[in-house]
């Protein structure tokens, strides 16, 4: 819209500089001879009639003399419309230079913008083309390390297992989704090796495939014991579900998790919690401990959920902090019928030293010698005790 405008005082420059170069120093030259001589003539033809001194001449040159002022200012003012106009010429001029410097910068800017627009679309062009190679590559890796698992050979799997860790670890955003997939591997049907020969048959071969799974999930949630400083390979945020696993031999101490399920789990062999920190609701309802349970100095900061568990062994809770609740009876609703579910300890229980902050529960719970030396939370014990 403000193009048009410009063109036109653009062609109104143009013309003042037509006529400027009419009007040339020659010209002018030329012109200001022309007057005086023209004056002189006047002069010497005034005092030629009128130069007698008579009173009739005076008067008659006094109204020569009038008309001469007044030619005189005319002229003076043709000078000042002459000097407006070379004034006028020169401010279009400038004007005309100055649209013209911003039709060229606009220009200019037009052309860098383009220039600036293109080379962002080329740029995010080759970010999502690299994107999508990424992803593909992660999704081809992922899709065959989960085939390898699936394959009937231990090598293969074990070769799985361990392609699976590497892709975790380079890419933090999937770690939970192949934690998941190592937790539904360990979730699958299994039954400990029984064979007099331990190694020779499918079970124990099968036993160090999850042996390697459960080392590897220990490994990444380990944050390290120096103070203020995590390592590089550990896991942050992951949770567990093991709901049904069967774990042999289970070494978790030290380790970071959050949210954890465990319920109705096996832990065949020794089991080892000390040390850890349960940043979530950790979930061991309905599993079993085949031989001793260590949870000193382990940290629950949700709740910890223990009704029907079943240690077979000891239980040693020593140092153990809850900061939510703590419950290893008690009472289920199901259906809206309440049903007592109480925690069964086949060995020594030990509280010692541990520190509940909520409610700890032991209603329902049952131990297999009452006269053991058990250390029971303070002004908590199981309301009902009988052999197991």
């Amino acid at each position: 819209m403000s193009e048009p405008p410009a063109r036109s005082d653009s062609q109104a420059g143009l013309r003042d500089e037509r006529l400027g170069r009419v009007l040339t120093t020659r010209a002018i030259v030329l012109a200001g001879l022309v007057v005086v001589l023209v004056a002189a003539g006047t002069l010497w033809l005034l005092l030629a009639l009128f130069g007698a001194g008579t009173p009739a001449d005076q008067a008659q040159l006094e109204v020569f003399r009038a008309t001469g002022n007044v030619v005189l200012g005319a002229g003076g003012a043709v000078a000042l419309v002459l000097a407006a106009r070379r004034q006028r010429l020169g401010e279009l001029e400038l004007r005309r230079k100055e649209q013209e410097l911003a039709q060229r910068d606009h220009a200019q800017k037009h052309v860098e913008q383009v220039a600036s627009d293109n080379a962002a679309h080329q740029r995010r062009l080759a970010e999502d083309a690299r994107v999508d190679a990424a992803e593909r590559r992660i999704t081809e890796l992922y899709t065959k390390a989960a085939d390898q698992l699936g394959s009937d050979k231990t090598p293969i799997r074990l070769a799985g297992l361990y392609a699976l860790e590497r892709l975790a670890q380079n890419t933090p955003d999937q770690r939970q989704t192949i934690v998941n997939l190592l937790c539904a591997y360990l979730r699958l049907p299994y039954a400990l090796p029984t064979g007099p020969k331990p190694g020779s048959d499918a079970g124990e071969l099968e036993l160090e495939v999850r042996k390697t799974a459960q080392r590897i999930l220990a490994d990444h949630l380990y944050p390290g014991n120096a103070p203020g400083v995590t390592r590089p390979e550990f896991w942050p945020g992951i949770a567990l579900n093991l709901t049904g696993a069967v774990l042999c031999h289970f070494d978790f101490r030290g380790c970071r998790v959050g949210n954890v399920r465990f319920g109705r789990a096996r832990f065949a062999g020794w089991t080892r919690f000390e040390d850890v920190e349960f940043t979530g609701y950790a979930i061991f309802g309905g599993s079993t401990f085949d031989t001793s349970a260590n949870f000193v100095r382990a940290r629950f900061h949700g709740r910890a959920l223990f009704r029907g568990t079943t240690f077979r062994s000891n239980a040693m809770f020593d140092d153990a902090v809850f900061s939510d609740e703590a419950l290893f009876g008690g009472a289920r609703m199901i259906d809206g019928v309440p049903h007592p579910d109480g925690a069964v300890f086949g060995g020594r229980v030990s509280f010692a030293a541990a520190t509940f902050e909520r409610d700890v529960v032991l209603e329902h719970a049952r131990v297999a010698d009452d006269a053991a030396d058990h250390v029971w939370p303070s002004g908590a014990r199981p309301t009902r005790t009988e052999q197991t």
